[in-house]
């Protein structure tokens, strides 16, 4: 009987972290983001996944930090005419570092998933080769 629950708890948790990755790339590329040029990989694509975020990320703290001669937002004085532009660039690198972040959990959960099926597959196997039946209650 474990087997079988861990079984289909693998599948479950493969199916909805697949879901979830198509999911958010899918809401991402729905916002029609290109990868700066000037960036340092994946120049000119489409941000519809955590490589593509990560780089046009990663451009936009590029893009922030010459605005402001280097500063962060914090260390930017209130009546600087820069701050409102490096702090846009902090919510967008936010938001696509969420979304690399929600890839990862997807990916973990898609592979989680398939080694709990897995698992319970050998434990049915198991139970089977032992003569007892997998779904007998002990």
């Amino acid at each position: 009987m474990i087997g079988l629950i861990t079984m289909i708890a693998g599948i479950v948790l493969a199916v909805a972290g697949a879901f979830t990755y198509v999911m958010v790339s899918v809401t991402l590329a729905d916002e029609n983001i290109t990868v700066s040029d000037d960036a340092k990989y994946f120049a000119g694509d489409d941000v519809n996944g955590p490589l593509s975020a990560a780089s046009e990320a990663q451009t936009i703290e590029k893009h922030a930090l010459a605005a402001s001669g280097g500063k962060t937002y914090a260390e930017l004085p209130k009546d600087d005419p820069n701050r409102q532009t490096v702090m846009t660039g902090s919510f967008l690198r936010a938001s696509l570092f969420t979304s690399v972040v929600a890839f990862g959990v997807a990916a973990m959960a898609v592979g989680i998933g398939i080694l709990f099926a897995l698992l319970g597959w050998a434990l049915m196997g198991l139970a089977k080769s032992m003569g007892t039946s997998a779904y007998a209650a002990p």
